[in-house]
């Protein structure tokens, strides 16, 4: 596969015959063993991908295709129960466990579409940090580092590499603070956090069962499109790229503070591109954003509390010592959380989901930087746990107000050419995904322009 290949040439190329699956998944083992892949996969499906790729080929001989996604390679987070592959969600505790009987709900659905799973990609371990740092299976290097490794962005962090350095068209992950969107910011490629429930999670290791979604990583918009019809079983209504009439809502709290210069300026240039072509763009403030944070400060984070309950018995036993320590040092927050606190956060949730709602006139789209700051250094972050805490966190404040609110969103670069990548994101209240897709790919020309 050509490097930075797209999902949708892809498609063509298989479905005209002018690119024959088998030959296509044969390269990409071979460029996975010929070059430094270290920590993007956790484990390599070549069995399960080349008896798809014969079978996805011999269906377009015959005219016997799935679809459009038939014979196109995907990688799943090591999150995702494949057949007869142990889920070990980027940690080496789980590596003893059963292996999988049956596939994820949305790995089967891609399955039978005739898609061909390449392997399970790498994460942070549990999913449990914004950065994609894995001290078990390595951690994958941004592929725009230049004197020095970068992060990649996490929890999706081999997804996202596979995807931005051309290896994978697409790649799967899971988004419960940002995990999609970030790495997809700092790798520069598209993050697309569907509504939580708008994918099935059955058979996909949680996180935070309130928080959890999921979402692909692609190369472009109109990627991101077809693999959503392609999960949701639709393929044949692909939403018409067409106008949209809209209004982009930029926050003035919250999601600029700290930003980095650089990434204030791509997104005003991009902002001013948008405004220039004659969609309204108005900035206003959204309290719930500061209210979010003020009760994250009273009362803690779901995501820790959710966290420590699923894995308690594990943060008891002496297994505990082969974990991320910083890992466990966050899961152990969520043990100090009282019950009161917790039901507290629930219902102050619902609350500022519907007020969050109310705020946004029908047409209205928030719009703001996906990260406040540029791909850091990987190497610091090994040494310093104080400034993993403070990377991490800084990392994931803008994303995690969107799994907050329960909205769907997407990241899009915005950086231009030549500097490291930044994303640029666009959000819409929960199960208004269509609308945001459609929107999205009417924009995203404007965004991506270099300014």
């Amino acid at each position: 596969m050509m490097a930075g290949s797209s999902l949708c040439s892809l498609a063509f190329l298989l479905q005209t015959g002018a690119l024959c699956p088998v030959d296509l998944v044969e390269s990409i083992y071979d460029r996975i063993d010929r070059e430094d892949m270290d920590g993007v996969f956790v484990t390599l499906t070549r069995e399960r991908a080349l008896a798809e790729a014969h079978a996805a080929r011999l269906r377009l001989r015959e005219g016997r295709s799935h679809g459009l996604l038939d014979g196109v390679p995907i990688g799943w987070k090591d999150l995702f129960d494949m057949h007869a592959s142990v889920t070990t969600a980027g940690s080496t505790v789980l590596a003893d466990q059963p292996k999988a009987r049956i596939d994820a709900d949305v790995v089967a659905t891609l399955a039978d579409a005739g898609m061909v799973s390449i392997g399970r990609t790498n994460m942070s371990e549990f999913a449990f940090s914004g950065l994609g740092i894995n001290p078990h299976y390595g951690t994958p290097i941004n592929p725009h580092s230049i004197d020095e490794p970068l992060i990649p962005g996490g929890s999706s962090s081999g997804s996202g590499v596979a995807v931005a350095t051309g290896l994978l068209a697409v790649a799967m992950g899971s988004d419960t603070g940002g995990s999609v969107r970030i790495p997809a910011a700092l790798t520069g490629i598209v993050g697309y956090k569907a509504t939580r429930g708008r994918y099935s999670m059955r058979g996909v290791f949680p996180l935070a069962i309130s928080l959890d979604s999921l979402g692909p990583l692609t190369r472009s918009v109109r990627d991101t499109v077809m693999i959503d019809a392609g999960l949701r079983g639709c393929l044949l209504a692909l939403p018409v790229r067409r106008a949209c009439p809209t209004r982009l809502v930029v926050p003035t709290n919250i999601v600029f503070d700290n930003c980095d210069p650089a990434v204030v300026h791509a997104f005003d240039a991009a902002i001013g591109r948008i405004a220039d072509s004659g969609i309204p763009v108005e900035r206003r403030p959204m309290p719930c954003f500061s209210t979010i944070f003020e009760l994250m400060g009273r009362h803690g984070a779901l995501a820790s509390a959710q966290a420590f309950v699923l894995h308690r018995e594990r943060l008891s036993s002496p297994n505990v010592v082969e974990m991320d320590r910083r890992m466990v040092a966050r899961a152990r927050q969520g043990e100090r959380m009282a019950l009161s606190d917790y039901m507290t956060l629930q219902a102050e949730r619902e609350r500022l989901i519907t007020e969050f709602n109310s705020l946004l006139a029908p047409g209205e789209l928030l719009a703001h930087p996906t990260v406040p700051q540029l791909a850091p250094p990987l190497v610091p972050l090994l040494l310093d746990d104080d400034l993993f805490n403070h990377t991490n966190a800084l990392m994931l404040r803008n994303t995690l107000i969107g799994n907050f609110l329960d909205m769907c969103a997407i990241s899009i670069p915005c950086g231009p050419e030549g500097s490291l990548p930044i994303g640029f994101q666009l959000a819409a209240p929960r199960n208004e995904d269509d609308r945001l897709l459609r929107v999205a790919m009417e924009l995203e020309q404007l965004i991506r322009a270099a300014g």
